[in-house]
């Protein structure tokens, strides 16, 4: 362990940090639909609700305002981000390198050949093209049968499930965002509150507030942990965790704030910390949600990026929210009840983020036909259906692809991401940056608290740091890493970090001469500010 502690821990034992219960909750664009706020299970059909504000003049008929504020949803941090001139070996080399955006570029080699592969080859029909007659017309709008068995075998075999999912409470959707929004549509009331825990990824906010008009209200987990020596890279892990008395708070300011509470969000594996959280972290959010009768909506979209499948202790790293809530009493499916449910796509873990392929599990019997009527608006399109069927199916190599089995992609995969992981923990520690030692994901969390600009006027450690200059203290430090020294991370406030420094680094978003070009960067940044 190192003896320069992450600002994180440094912070948590002073006064400073009491601001973090007085962020404001972010609030939602629309007007609330008010009215008799009794527990339900699934939403009312006859809800609506209006615009309550603008961003442009109310004499501007040719747009709706609704659709002006939903670009306001979008992080600030992006408009610098486009502004910036980006990396090319050639044509910009002193551009900005791409750090920020969730994507795993490192896979090409084993995926753009398996696809022509599945994509050519011969059909039920002996027709040569994997094409089948039926799939010119109109689909199941949850998803083809063979593509729902084909994803249910897999996600039984990563997350390690006892029991066989229900077939019929999967939803297949075009992207993780869609079934996401689609699944909280059915679940909650325009203006119902939707928890969150800090940090979060920062497009949670526009998936749920645009259209669903829901009221995202972040769970500030600090002042409800005792700081602990508990991580390699020098920041405190279990100050992120959620718990009955933090999840209490934040419900309760929902409360003040007029939302009712009726989901809790959970990312596990977590964006944008790159770890987990400990199987009874997840059982006690569980067991919460069930107590509160709010829905919990586990994302665990980077359950097949675990790059570290065992503690030292021997305990597995990961245990999905399915199998830590499954009762195993019902004959068909998990035993879940109406309260517990799973979103996950391919974007990740197969890298497959432009074909769209996302899925929706719940044992919630109320919201299944509204949930696959109203995927009609987000369908996968019938021929990437086949193919990801395809692809989810062959778990060993065939005559048809001799290269290609998802048993032996994903630790592939894994064994990369944990070889680009440790490449980054190691600049990180040599240029004394604590981090949070990942075990999942494609990106680290990092501590570049120690760079930040001076506090204002007035305003010391020992005294509030109000948001406002929290925000503008991070900004510059981004616009200094991201125009003076071409790195370009998700800064952490735009993810409702509670500590101002913190940074997301996207270790896959990249090539190999990127990455290391990026590495370089680092040191370079670390050098001139420490000289």
């Amino acid at each position: 362990m190192r003896a320069t502690r992450s600002a994180a821990c440094a912070f948590l034992s002073r006064s400073s940090l009491r601001h973090s219960n007085n962020m404001p909750c972010i609030q939602n664009i629309f007007a609330a639909t008010t009215g008799n706020k009794k527990k339900n299970i699934i939403s009312s059909p006859t809800a609506s609700f209006s615009s309550s504000s603008s961003t442009a003049s109310q004499e501007n008929d040719l747009s709706s305002a609704r659709g002006r504020n939903a670009v306001s949803l979008l992080p600030v941090y992006l408009t610098d981000a486009r502004a910036v001139t980006k990396y090319h070996p050639t044509e910009s080399p002193e551009g900005a390198l791409q750090l920020s955006v969730a994507e795993n570029q490192m896979l090409e080699d084993l995926l753009v050949p398996a696809l022509r592969k599945f994509s050519t080859q011969t059909s039920d029909q002996g027709l040569e093209g994997l094409f089948h007659s039926d799939q010119i017309y109109y689909q199941a709008t949850h998803g083809r049968e063979g593509l729902r068995k084909a994803m249910a075998s897999y996600l039984q075999r990563i997350l390690k499930l006892d029991k066989d999912l229900d077939l019929d409470g999967m939803v297949l959707g075009a992207g993780c965002n869609a079934v996401l929004e689609n699944l909280c549509f059915c679940l909650t009331e325009p203006g119902d509150a939707v928890l969150l825990p800090t940090p979060y990824y920062a497009a949670f906010e526009f998936d749920l507030v645009a259209r669903a008009a829901l009221n995202i209200v972040p769970v500030n987990t600090m002042n409800f942990n005792t700081p602990q020596n508990d991580n390699e890279g020098g920041i405190c892990q279990s100050m992120y965790y959620p718990n009955r008395e933090s999840l209490d708070a934040a419900y309760e300011k929902a409360l003040e704030s007029g939302s009712t509470p009726k989901v809790l969000l959970l990312s596990h594996p977590n964006n944008p910390l790159g770890v987990c959280y400990p199987p009874e972290v997840v059982k006690e959010c569980i067991d919460w949600a069930r107590e509160k009768q709010v829905h919990l909506v586990s994302d665990e979209i980077y359950a097949g990026s675990v790059y570290q499948q065992s503690k030292e202790n021997g305990e597995e790293t990961f245990k999905s929210a399915l199998s830590l809530a499954s009762s195993g009493n019902d004959d068909v499916g998990l035993g879940l009840g109406p309260y517990i449910h799973f979103v996950y796509a391919l974007s990740k873990d197969f890298a497959l983020s432009g074909l769209r392929v996302g899925v929706a599990y719940s044992e919630n019997e109320e919201i299944r036909l509204p949930m696959q009527k109203l995927n009609d608006l987000c369908q996968i399109s019938s021929q990437t259906q086949l193919t990801v069927q395809e692809m989810l199916s062959s778990s060993s190599s065939t005559e048809v692809n001799d290269k290609w089995s998802t048993d032996s992609f994903l630790p592939e995969n894994n064994s990369r991401i944990r070889a680009r992981s440790e490449q980054l923990q190691s600049v990180l520690s040599e240029c004394g940056i604590p981090y949070l030692k990942g075990d999942s994901g494609l990106f680290l969390w990092m501590d570049f608290s120690q760079f930040l600009p001076p506090l204002p006027s007035g305003e010391s450690e020992g005294l509030l740091e109000s948001p406002e200059s929290m925000d503008a203290r991070e900004r510059e430090l981004y616009l200094d890493l991201m125009q003076n020294f071409g790195l370009l991370f998700t800064p952490g406030r735009s993810m409702r970090n509670e500590l101002p420094g913190f940074f997301r680094c996207v270790f896959t978003a990249a090539s190999d001469n990127e990455f290391s070009l990026g590495l370089e960067r680092i040191k370079t940044y670390v050098a001139a500010k420490k000289n």
